[in-house]
């Protein structure tokens, strides 16, 4: 069965700019820090996420007395868990999580297969069950804080996913492996959609832009087509714009509503998909 998700759920309006706590995963390098910046000069309150604590402090320091540095490695399920305690611990209030952290087909490994320390192949488990996890975790916060928005930083590079082999462990593929994770994605977004339509936040994914100059396109050996600004313009848009109230289970290219691939919108995969999810990460749905 094949089912597009409702687009528009409440008519709730996003919060002015300045009272607003985001969280960006990611967000000491590439387009996440370029989010961050832009939302923290908005007068956002920015909690930035990084794996490596020098960085992340610089980072702040740059962003200025709002911004909160939050470290963990989302290759290991154990620190998102931790991660998000510490969130739910620290935050009294969540207004928009942007998932925006992940590898891309050759960095790292330059396209060998690799696994996280729980064992999972390791582009399916940063991008997709890392994101799955935190976004379960930090619901209630989300939900209390309503409207509130969850962001995906997915990709129009999307693969179906085999539910057979789901692991690569038969072939493995750094571009399949990124690009199956990017649809998963996608997929939790259309799932989060209609779970939270009537509850106040929304949940959309979108390409932000193709090739920006980011470190997994350079190691890649691919040529940038946009600019970083372009990729960051596209993202701030879904997180703090009126103009997206009460849009959710909708997947953008850029700024512009788009159609994912055809598996997102097949809800037996999606059920298979949060079931997996569930058993691999033992985070409920």
């Amino acid at each position: 069965m094949v089912r597009v998700p409702s687009r528009r759920a409440f008519l709730h309006r996003v919060k002015p700019i300045e009272e607003q706590v985001i969280l960006i995963t990611g967000a000491t390098d590439g387009l996440g820090r370029g989010l961050a910046a832009e939302l923290a000069a908005a007068g956002a309150t920015v909690l930035v996420h990084g794996r490596d604590e020098e960085r992340g402090a610089e980072v702040v320091r740059e962003l200025g007395d709002r911004a909160r540095f939050y470290r963990a490695d989302l290759a290991s399920l154990d620190e998102v868990c931790r991660l998000a305690g510490e969130v739910l611990a620290r935050e009294p209030r969540l207004d928009a999580l942007v998932n925006n952290a992940g590898v891309g087909t050759t960095l790292p490994g330059d396209g060998e297969r690799l696994e996280s320390r729980d064992g999972y192949e390791l582009r399916f488990a940063v991008n997709y069950l890392a994101t799955f996890a935190l976004t379960r975790l930090l619901l209630p916060r989300l939900i209390e804080s309503a409207p509130a928005r969850i962001v995906n930083v997915s990709s129009a590079g999307q693969a179906p996913i085999d539910f057979d082999d789901v692991m690569l462990e038969r072939h493995y593929s750094g571009v399949q492996a990124y690009c199956q994770s990017k649809l998963a994605q996608i997929m939790l977004t259309f799932d989060l959609a209609e779970e939270l339509r009537d509850r106040g936040v929304t949940a959309t994914a979108l390409h932000p832009a193709t090739y920006m100059p980011t470190k997994m396109v350079v190691h890649a050996g691919t040529s940038p087509v946009s600019t970083l600004e372009e990729g960051v313009e596209a993202t701030r848009r879904l997180v703090a714009y009126p103009e997206l109230d009460g849009v959710t289970g909708a997947y953008f290219n850029r700024t512009t509503e788009a159609r994912a691939d055809a598996q997102a919108y097949d809800e037996e995969a999606r059920r298979r998909l949060r079931q997996l999810s569930v058993r691999l990460t033992g985070v409920p749905d």
